[in-house]
């Protein structure tokens, strides 16, 4: 009711309905208030919007320059602040990662197409804490682990809070590979794997964005971690393959650091410790029970002859080898299957003890 020039022709019949405003203030109104603040990111500019609608209610639009309620500095940095995250959010980073998807599927596409159609298995990432942190910029963001060999790695990686949105890009480059470029050839393999927990939500982060272990897309586990053997009837049930990575499989039976040169020079570094090829044998025996095949990666099959040569025996399915020693080792193999087979053909071929003379 001041008497001001601006305001010389509103109603005074009015007046009561704007008291109304506050003397009947409701529960609904501090919602609507509440309800406004989830846009304006402000609680005093809530209101001011508030009453605002009230004023249009009462037919007084024309009058709302009226209602106006200042903000401080901090208020304004704390109103903008949300807006400069979206828009570093739409502008940066997210063409940003949009990019490493891109360019991540462009190279694994790559690769699968000079081979297509046959088989590409992919192994998706297992850098250590200490390799990333070596990367420029990765001591900003890794952990300082003392053994990063058996630390923060493979599918621990991929499950923790602080990855999982990391290796989510990994898996749509996958899919975009696979199924904008083509390349359904393309075969999943993980590492490190520890427990069946971990299998269930990767799977379910494949399946997530498209990624569904079927006819046209196999699943491997790496199998490198005793526990993969001790319970090779359980990971079965989640797997198409196994591929035995030697390398961490000796180091984690045998309790040797695979990088230790002392160790190494005393022996204790060495697939063909017959604790390894047990575990070695045990897989590929439950493995093929279920159904699944199993491979081998890793340096023993092309530098020990005999070791190549049991792995022939206990039926392996398919040995990786270094491009150096491939023609020298599948003259090896080829002889042990050779050996193999006539072993078998002896074994049918011999009479039974029914069909001998007694002495």
């Amino acid at each position: 009711e001041l008497p001001l020039p601006q305001l010389k022709d509103v109603n005074k019949d009015v007046f009561s309905k704007l008291r109304d405003v506050y003397k009947n203030f409701s529960e609904a109104d501090a919602q609507a208030i509440k309800d406004i603040e989830k846009i304006t990111n402000h609680d005093v500019k809530a209101v001011e919007y508030f009453l605002k609608q009230k004023f249009d209610e009462l037919g007084l639009e024309a009058h709302k320059e009226f209602i106006h309620f200042g903000l401080t500095s901090q208020d304004i940095n704390n109103t903008a602040s949300p807006l400069a995250l979206k828009e570093a959010l739409n502008e940066t980073f997210y063409p940003t990662v949009q990019e490493l998807i891109d360019k991540l599927a462009d190279g694994v596409a790559k690769v699968a197409r000079a081979f297509y159609p046959r088989p590409v298995t992919l192994r998706t990432s297992d850098f250590k804490t200490n390799e990333y942190r070596d990367m420029k910029g990765g001591a900003n963001f890794e952990p300082n682990e003392d053994n990063p060999m058996i630390g923060w790695r493979g599918c621990s990686r991929y499950v923790s809070d602080s990855y999982r949105e990391a290796f989510m890009c990994e898996l749509k480059a996958i899919k975009k590979a696979r199924d904008e470029m083509g390349m359904k050839n393309i075969n999943i393999m993980l590492p490190f794997v520890r427990t069946i927990d971990e299998v269930k939500q990767i799977t379910a982060m494949m399946e997530s964005v498209g990624l569904r272990r079927g006819l046209d897309l196999k699943l491997y586990f790496m199998a490198e971690v005793p526990v993969n053997i001790f319970m090779a009837e359980e990971f079965c049930k989640y797997c198409d393959w196994f591929s035995i990575g030697s390398n961490d499989l000796t180091q984690l039976t045998m309790g040797c650091d695979r990088d230790s040169d002392i160790l190494g020079k005393m022996g204790y570094f060495d697939e063909r410790n017959p604790g390894v090829k047990a575990a070695i044998k045990h897989l590929i025996k439950v493995a093929h029970k279920y159904g699944n095949h199993v491979s081998i990666c890793g340096q023993a099959p092309s530098v020990y002859p005999e070791f190549c040569e049991f792995l022939v025996e206990q039926g392996i399915d398919c040995i990786s080898l270094n491009p150096d020693t491939f023609i020298r080792t599948k003259k090896i193999i080829a002889s042990a299957e050779q050996r193999v087979l006539l072993q078998a053909a002896r074994k049918v071929n011999r009479p039974s003890c029914d069909d001998e003379d007694d002495f």
